[in-house]
């Protein structure tokens, strides 16, 4: 398997129809690295796509590979990279980042100017983050928005 046996794009409304399995493997992904990855509804979901502040991977045969949203706060003066999770299936392809590029070229698009982040607990995350140009920084440069905190 590579990663041309995929789609990777920003979602759409037409997608809407993965978001419980998004939800579904959010929470195993979370429960597995014993982690808080944040509980997230279909309904959710479903507004990230709607509103073009999402990306999908689907494997060539329709399954979903991998997902990953856009999260703003202070009227988008920060964006977060978030909820990135790959099918365990898929993994070990280069899906990862591929969806984490497209997202934070994604971000750079709807958000110009905006201070872009990610928050991570993983180390294989951490490591693309780095490789695509974040820098460590502390939770005192993060926006002061309350609904962040």
């Amino acid at each position: 398997m590579t990663i041309q046996d995929f789609v990777v794009k920003v979602a759409s409304e037409e997608d809407a129809k993965y978001a419980q399995t998004i939800c579904d493997e959010m929470a195993e992904s979370a429960k597995a690295r014993g982690t808080g990855i944040a509980k997230r509804t279909p309904e959710y979901v479903t507004g990230k796509m709607r509103e073009g502040k999402a990306v999908i991977a689907l494997h060539k045969d329709g399954r979903l590979a991998g997902f990953s949203y856009i999260e703003t706060w202070g009227h988008g003066d920060y964006v977060a990279n978030s909820g990135l999770i790959v099918n365990p299936e898929f993994r070990k392809v280069g899906l990862a980042k591929t969806i984490k590029i497209l997202t934070f070229y994604l971000s750079l698009k709807r958000f110009p100017g905006a201070k872009l982040f990610g928050l991570t607990t993983g180390l294989a995350v951490m490591k693309i983050n780095n490789e695509i140009g974040y820098r460590p920084v502390t939770y005192s440069e993060l926006t002061d928005d309350d609904q962040f905190w």
